[in-house]
């Protein structure tokens, strides 16, 4: 099959993935093979090539938003040609402590897909059957991409940082993840306020019917209940919890933080304020977020790379040029 590459020890120009012809995996017990058939880009993969998350294998197929048929290792549940999605989870032990808690996101010894095992940049992948979620036909393949680590992870954040309704919400970043979420506070009568840099992303929020939005620089006009974090800046996590009420809460959606600046305690943190990390997710997060995007017909912006391409999908990424959401189709 054909794969994007990334190669830990490759710095050679040309940026960081390699295209070449790889052989197909293997069917193992307990896992499904699948076709791959769109697969978008996250802001993590980036942080994978990029180094700012450690190399953990010297060679690895990255891509974790994965829409795949199921081709080998057919069950009752999933039959030969089921369309299913894939996220970053890619599996748990079952057997620590958090997964008998019900909080398997915090896993002592998880898989991540693309990360400590292949992922969907390629034209088949290996997958655990027990986290493959089946996908409503009301969700095409390349619009359902970016919702299966932007759209669940962002929902995770919102329930996290224990949004509830009407409240004013506070969305600082506005990339694929907080796109997707906008419409779910939406339905619950909320007020967002975006701050993001990047005039494009400003429109976005705009059209998209944000309560108002400003520059990075910027502070809401009014006193935030709740605030989600969007950017890799800890300078950013200070400037949301410089906008919240006495009392509320701000959920950091990053899975790398540069630095936490040091703040003024007295100011920003008393009043029980409080800072709350979101690590990964659950599969009830996956099916209740799915069950949901399909109910509000969420439909993202989507801006479509050829495998040959993804070096060119993750530099959109970084540079934030793209037009909504990033998903290969191989």
């Amino acid at each position: 099959m054909k794969a994007a590459i990334f190669k830990s020890i490759h710095t050679a120009p040309g940026w960081f993935l390699q295209i070449e012809d790889v052989p197909r995996p293997q069917l193992e017990a307990g896992h499904v093979l699948l076709r791959v058939v769109a697969c978008g880009v996250c802001r993590t993969d980036l942080h994978i090539v990029e180094g700012d998350l450690p190399a953990v294998r010297p060679q690895l197929i990255p891509g974790h938003q994965i829409v795949g048929e199921v081709v080998e290792g057919a069950t009752a549940e999933l039959p030969l040609g089921t369309r299913v999605g894939v996220s970053w989870m890619g599996g748990v032990d079952g057997d620590c402590w958090y997964c008998h808690h019900g909080m398997e996101n915090l896993c002592d010894k998880p898989t991540f897909t693309g990360y400590t095992v292949d992922g969907g940049y390629a034209e088949y992948v290996l997958v655990r059957t027990d986290f493959t979620f089946p996908l409503p036909a009301g969700l095409d393949d390349v619009h359902v991409a970016p919702l299966l680590c932007a759209g669940i992870i962002g929902f995770r954040s919102l329930r996290v940082a224990g949004v509830e309704h009407g409240e004013r919400v506070g969305l600082f970043g506005f990339g694929s993840s907080a796109s997707l979420a906008i419409t779910i506070l939406q339905s619950w009568k909320c007020e967002v306020y975006v701050v993001t840099r990047g005039e494009s992303h400003r429109n976005l929020a705009v059209s998209l019917g944000a309560t108002w939005v400003g520059k990075e620089d910027e502070k809401p006009p009014v006193a935030l209940d709740r605030a989600v974090t969007f950017a890799p800046s800890g300078k950013v996590v200070v400037s949301a919890l410089a906008s919240l009420r006495k009392g509320g809460v701000v959920a950091i959606n990053a899975i790398h933080l540069d630095h936490m600046p040091i703040f003024d305690y007295d100011k920003l943190l008393w009043g029980e304020r409080q800072i709350r990390s979101v690590a990964n997710m659950t599969r009830q997060d996956a099916r209740d977020f799915l069950t949901i995007a399909q109910t509000l017909n969420i439909h993202p912006q989507v801006t479509l790379f050829p495998l040959n391409d993804a070096n060119k999908a993750l530099l959109a990424v970084k540079e934030e040029t793209e037009h909504g959401s990033a998903v290969i189709v191989p």
